[in-house]
C-alpha cells in the first residue's frame, strides 16, 4: 500500500500522475477495481481533492514491479535517467526526491520516452538550467512519423504559440509567439512513414509533435496533434518519440561532463 497526504487542490489522476509512476500507470485498473482510497473510503472515479486528505493505493505485485525509470548515471551533483513512456516527469522527479535532494531542470511530455536530468545540488542546478537556456545542451531524438520527405536533411524554422485554454500549442509562419527552430534528418523510410532523428535547437513545449503535425508529417500514435484514423489503424495510443541522447558544452564546475553522451537504452525503428 501507497499513502500519500495532499498539500493542495487537484484532481486524483493529476495528483497520481505527479506523485506516483506506478499508480499513474495502473490507474484506470486501479478505479475499476476500486483499489483507491480517499481517506479511508474506496472510490471508483477521478474525483477532486482537498489540501489534507489521505489517499492510498492499493496496487498488484505486477503493478508495484513495473519500472518507471532506470538510472542511467549518478554522481553527487547529478542524476540521469531513462524515463518511459506513460509516466509524468513530475513523478519520476518525486522518486528520485524521496533519496535526497533533487531539482527539476526540464521536462518530457507523459508518453515521451527517454533521457532527462535532475541536479542533485543547487549550484549544479543553476548550471544546467543556464546551459539550458543557453542552447548548450544537445538534445536528439528519433520519431516515427507520417510520410516521406523532400529533403532528407533541413533545419526548420517557425513560431510556436500557446494555447492555454485548449492545452495545446499552435505553429505557424506568422510572426505570433516564440521562435522555434526544428532540425530532422532522415535515417530510414518505409511505407508511408519516416524515421527522424531530430535535433532540438528550441525547447519549447510539445515542439517537435507540434512542428511535425505543421508540415504534415505528425509523430505516429500522437493523440493530440496526430491523425486519429492513423494512430486508430496503426493501433497507437502513445506517441513514438523518444529522447534519445544528451550531451553538454561549456560547463565549467561540471567541466567533468562536457562531451559526456547521456544515451537511451531504448531503440526505434520502423
Amino acid at each position: 500500500m501507497r499513502e500519500y497526504t495532499v498539500t493542495e487542490e487537484s484532481s486524483l489522476k493529476n495528483f497520481t500522475d505527479a506523485h506516483d509512476a506506478q499508480a499513474s500507470f495502473a490507474f484506470r485498473a486501479l478505479l475499476k477495481r476500486r483499489d483507491i482510497r480517499v481517506n479511508g473510503k474506496k472510490t471508483g472515479e477521478d474525483v477532486s481533492l482537498r489540501a489534507g486528505d489521505r489517499v492510498q493505493y492499493f496496487l498488484s505485485p505486477a503493478e508495484e514491479g513495473r519500472t518507471a525509470f532506470t538510472i542511467l548515471y549518478e554522481d553527487e551533483d547529478v542524476v540521469v535517467v531513462d524515463k518511459e513512456s506513460g509516466v509524468n516527469s513530475e513523478a519520476v522527479f518525486e522518486a528520485l526526491s524521496k533519496a535526497g535532494a533533487c531539482y527539476f531542470l526540464h521536462r518530457l511530455d507523459r508518453n515521451t520516452e527517454g533521457v532527462m536530468i535532475f541536479a542533485k545540488t543547487r549550484a549544479a542546478a543553476d548550471e544546467l538550467l543556464l546551459a539550458f537556456r543557453e542552447r548548450r545542451a544537445e538534445k536528439h531524438y528519433l520519431a516515427l512519423v507520417k510520410g516521406r520527405f523532400a529533403e532528407r536533411h533541413a533545419v526548420l524554422h517557425a513560431y510556436l504559440k500557446k494555447d492555454a485554454a485548449a492545452s495545446r500549442v499552435r505553429v505557424s509562419m506568422r510572426r505570433e509567439g516564440e521562435p522555434i527552430t526544428t532540425e530532422y534528418r532522415v535515417l530510414k523510410e518505409g511505407e508511408g512513414v519516416s524515421l527522424l532523428d531530430i535535433t532540438l535547437h528550441t525547447g519549447k513545449t510539445h515542439q517537435i509533435r507540434a512542428h511535425l503535425a505543421y508540415l504534415g508529417h505528425p509523430v505516429l500514435g500522437d493523440t493530440k496533434y496526430g491523425e486519429k484514423a492513423l494512430n486508430e489503424r496503426l493501433h497507437l495510443t502513445r506517441q513514438r518519440l523518444l529522447a534519445k541522447r544528451l550531451c553538454f558544452t561549456g560547463l565549467k564546475g561540471l567541466a567533468r561532463l562536457n562531451g559526456k553522451e547521456f544515451c537511451s537504452h531504448k531503440s526505434m525503428d520502423l
